[in-house]
């Protein structure tokens, strides 16, 4: 009855202290490794941009809409057909820089993809001088202010993340800020530096697997293992999209985006921006899959102390395979959902199935998804076998005291438990007729 009690409240024992100085002897040396290459390959000069155009955009308010029926020569056609633009102007008021506070007109935006701009919505406004007469100056709506949109989107999803896993959802935002911080301050301005997109992607995503870990979920053993199993599926990852890559003869240029990268910044390797892009794009799902299975392991091994490593591997092993099927379909519809105008484009051409598999773009599309399922396959046997085997042995005599009850001993499960000792009356011996005294056998 104590047992039965007590289980409902166990939690994962701690390691012992000959395990946790293993661990440490793994991780402490790639930590500080870690360290040492994100300060020797830190960029310490700035960031090289284009200026150009920075002065030609203005913000503003819509504060009046007129809109008329476009005349003939007014009418945009498209190869789908004939689409008929809004015509007429717009009054803008501007709100930044030296011209604000002066209102300003505009036509109304018209063509496919111009925003549709109503009174009261901040815009982005272009602008344009014209070449032959500098003092000319015409604008142009071009976008809409979405910052304060976003911010509250952003605000709506950390109360929620917060308001649902408290301590451990602010941790995890706190570890959402950190990755932001590591793409935009070293991953991006490093590789435009010239660095090796391949070597900053790898620092770049040992560094946030560290801090992400071990910030949402504590310094443990347990994401420890997490730790282990993350960065061994990461090497794995990246070798087979190196070979990958070579064998498909994919060079990076498969995007219009890539192929403009090219042109402004030569000193970026675009093959390894390609590599580098999978190995950080796979490290989002691989962190999820070696936490689930080193907390997997632990619960497990909580819950029945008496099972052994291999019992232990066989159990969890059986819930990656269920997440596996899950995710493998998460990464296929994510990259497709990206790639979804491309696709749509693709298909319109009149291209066939294979013609349209064989473009780079596809084909490199498809060797993230091939290569990112790969690296989740091996995340779960990898992190599985080092968590059974931190973790079997030692929940036994922790869960024991935590029910009151005396450590128990192993036995082997075929052993039949002890015969029962019968005293036996020497009067039964001598004559089994007689009626033995109440007292001599028990």
């Amino acid at each position: 009855m104590g047992a039965g009690h007590g289980h409902g409240h166990l939690h994962p024992p701690p390691a012992s202290r000959r395990v946790r100085r293993v661990v440490a002897a793994v991780i402490v040396p790639m930590l500080v490794a870690t360290v040492v290459m994100l300060v020797t390959l830190w960029p310490r000069e700035p960031t090289p941009t284009d200026p150009s155009g920075a002065n030609d955009r203005r913000l503003g308010t819509v504060t009046a809409l007129q809109v008329r029926e476009c005349a003939p020569d007014e009418v945009v056609e498209t190869p789908s057909g004939v689409t008929v633009s809004r015509c007429g102007s717009v009054t803008v008021r501007l709100t930044e820089g030296t011209e604000a506070g002066r209102t300003v007109q505009t036509e109304v935006p018209s063509g496919p993809g111009s925003p549709r701009a109503d009174v009261g919505d901040d815009v982005v406004v272009l602008a344009l001088t014209d070449p032959a007469d500098p003092s000319s100056r015409r604008y142009a709506i071009s976008d809409h202010q979405r910052g304060v949109p976003l911010a509250w989107l952003a605000v709506l999803v950390a109360v929620a993340v917060i308001g649902f896993g408290r301590l451990r959802g602010a941790a995890a935002l706190a570890g959402l800020a950190v990755t932001f911080a590591v793409l935009l301050l070293f991953v991006l301005p490093a590789i435009v530096a010239g660095q090796s997109p391949l070597l900053v992607a790898v620092v770049g995503s040992a560094t946030i697997m560290f801090v992400v870990l071990y910030l949402t979920h504590g310094v443990s053993v347990r994401t420890s293992v997490a730790v282990l199993g993350t960065l061994a599926s990461l090497v794995l990852t990246g070798a087979m999209a190196a070979l990958a890559m070579d064998l498909t003869h994919l060079t990076g240029y498969g995007s219009e985006d890539a192929s403009t990268l090219g042109i402004y910044y030569q000193d970026v390797d675009l093959h390894g921006l390609l590599l580098a892009g999978i190995i950080i794009g796979s490290l989002g799902v691989l962190d999820d899959i070696t936490v689930t299975q080193a907390e997997t392991v632990a619960e497990l091994a909580a819950a029945n102390p008496a099972m052994s490593r291999r019992q232990l591997y066989r159990a969890a092993t059986r819930v990656g395979r269920a997440h596996i099927a899950s995710v493998v379909n998460t990464i296929v519809l994510a990259y497709a959902g990206a790639s979804l105008p491309v696709l749509v484009l693709l298909l319109g051409s009149g291209r066939g199935i294979e013609e349209t598999l064989n473009s780079e773009f596809i084909a490199q599309e498809i060797v993230r998804s091939l290569v990112g399922t790969l690296g989740l396959v091996a995340a779960v046997p990898l992190t599985t076998a080092l968590a059974a085997l931190v973790t079997a042995g030692r929940a036994r005599r922790p869960a024991a005291e935590a029910a009151g009850e005396p450590t128990p001993r192993p036995r082997p499960a075929d052993t039949d438990p002890p015969a029962a000792v019968v005293v036996v009356d020497p009067a039964l011996l001598t004559n089994p007729w007689e009626e033995p005294p109440p007292t001599g056998r028990r």
